[in-house]
């Protein structure tokens, strides 16, 4: 199976031949490699873990050979840059922790690997997950391999761009505000957040710890569904991980007839941000739903436009405190030629981190400062309250919540803005999963005015990731566009 005769193909779809034997793991992982080394230019991978892949498998190969191997047996993964993997560097795609090599595996990853998933490198992101675009990393941009004069979308960018290009089976990211989502909705993907507290942070660079939650990018819903069980589940090493029992993807696989309450997000459909193509494209799902049983209502809801604010007030003070550990004194970064150890700690910083992320700090500081908590902090806070609290009125009468996933298709490159909140804004639909900590998928759907991607975004009630993949994998099947 030579590169030039690849095509793109879920897991689900070939995981008969691995398990068979028909397809080797270790030609998988040649075959990958060369992918990734064709296209380079997508700067999708800061590093490839090729001696390590190939190594693991040749073991894959051995297990599926004696009847031993894992339920994702020769799975291809890569991994976004903020998650740790023994002996291998994390850099959070930035120059802070340029070098560092992790001393332990993230939970996620390693029930991963104990179920024989193969990883194959590191994946570019925006700096410490702070981005919409995978322009923030210091290691330079990520393509879009569907056109690479735009954006993949980030900050799992990385991600995105590589299980879009064919260069892995899938791919894991972190997704604060919707930095899953987003990206898989500009490159054609299924990316999944789950709820919060269903998988284990241990192991991922925190960018802010209440929001943070690793997820993945796949071609399908089921190839998605498997992961999410995989890695799902209560970890002594995370307070915050739910022992709620893990959903089942053989259940995901079942067909449910049953027709479903669906809550359309109304301001989202009616904001002036809302490309007219992405609207009137949206307005086609929504008739192709009703015309098959759903009942489908859209719903009021009066803050949309507060959520970007509650967001940033919120998840900025908590990375002005969970990014305060780099200091130049421990690892990672260090200013040299300083004569006191404040120069040292404040020369290492400004040096280390980049412009975004200074930003971010310099305003999360400012929320916590004395004279501005309750203000600012204490009010975003409440506001985050009302909104969990609107979600579970919503889902007492409805099973989903829909919206577009973004407000457009994937955007150029290098644009241009003075104002850094316009680039806050590309999240204005996304963050309100992240704010209730509930889980939500985003399906490509259709293609807009540019035909590049254009996605959906369901989302349901806490911990009701089983409901939401069965009925995403009925909706995908309905809806799916091949990238």
């Amino acid at each position: 199976m030579k590169s030039s005769t690849f095509e793109k193909t879920a897991y689900s779809e070939i995981r008969e031949q691995l398990i068979n034997g028909t397809l080797r793991c270790e030609d998988r992982v040649a075959l990958f490699l060369e992918r990734i080394r064709e296209h380079a230019a997508l700067n999708a991978f800061l590093e490839v873990f090729e001696t390590r892949a190939l190594r693991k498998a040749q073991e894959v190969d051995q297990k599926i050979a004696a009847g031993t191997a894992g339920r994702l047996a020769g799975m291809v993964i890569g991994i976004k840059d903020n998650l740790c993997l023994e002996g291998e560097i994390c850099s959070a795609g930035s120059k802070m922790l340029e070098g560092f090599r992790s001393l332990y595996t993230a939970t996620a990853v390693q029930r991963l690997l104990d179920e024989d998933a193969i990883v194959i490198g590191r994946l570019n992101c925006d700096e410490f997950a702070m981005g919409s675009s995978n322009e923030h990393s210091a290691y330079g941009p990520v393509l879009n391999p569907l056109d690479p004069a735009r954006v993949p979308g980030g900050s799992s960018g990385g991600s995105a761009a590589a299980v879009a290009a064919g260069l892995c089976d899938a791919a894991l990211g972190s997704d604060t505000g919707g930095s899953i989502r987003q990206p898989a909705a500009f490159t054609g993907l299924v990316g999944i957040k789950p709820t919060y507290g269903r998988i284990s942070r241990s192991g991922l660079i925190a960018y802010a710890s209440s929001f943070d939650q690793i997820g993945c990018f796949t071609h399908t819903v089921e190839d998605a569904s498997l992961l999410i069980e995989m890695m799902s589940g209560g970890d002594p090493l995370d307070a915050t991980t739910s022992s709620v029992t893990p959903h089942r993807h053989a259940a995901v696989l079942e067909d449910d007839p049953r027709p479903k309450r669906i809550a359309l997000l109304k301001p989202a459909l009616d904001h002036p941000g809302l490309d007219p193509a992405a609207k009137a494209h949206f307005a086609e799902v929504v008739e192709a739903l009703k015309a098959q049983g759903h009942h489908v209502e859209a719903v009021d809801f009066d803050h949309l436009d507060q959520l970007v604010p509650i967001y940033y007030l919120l998840t900025t003070s908590e990375a002005s405190s969970n990014l305060a550990r780099f200091d130049g004194v421990h690892y990672g970064y260090r200013a040299t030629g300083t004569e006191s150890l404040e120069e040292l700690h404040k020369q290492s910083r400004t040096q280390g981190f980049g412009t975004e992320v200074k930003r971010r700090i310099l305003l999360g500081t400012f929320v916590l400062s004395a004279g501005y908590y309750d203000a600012y902090y204490g009010k975003a806070q409440k506001a985050r309250r009302m909104v969990r609290n609107w979600t579970d009125r919503v889902f007492a009468d409805f099973d989903f919540l829909m919206c577009p996933t973004t407000p457009h298709e994937a955007f150029a490159l290098n644009r241009e803005s003075a104002d850094p909140t316009v680039m806050y804004l590309e999240d204005i639909f996304t963050v309100l999963a992240n704010i209730a900590g509930i889980p939500a998928i985003s399906v490509p759907t259709g293609l807009g005015k540019n035909t590049l991607p254009l996605g959906t975004q369901i989302m349901a009630p806490a911990f009701f990731e089983e409901q939401l993949l069965l009925f995403s994998r009925q909706f995908h099947s309905q809806f799916r566009v091949h990238n």
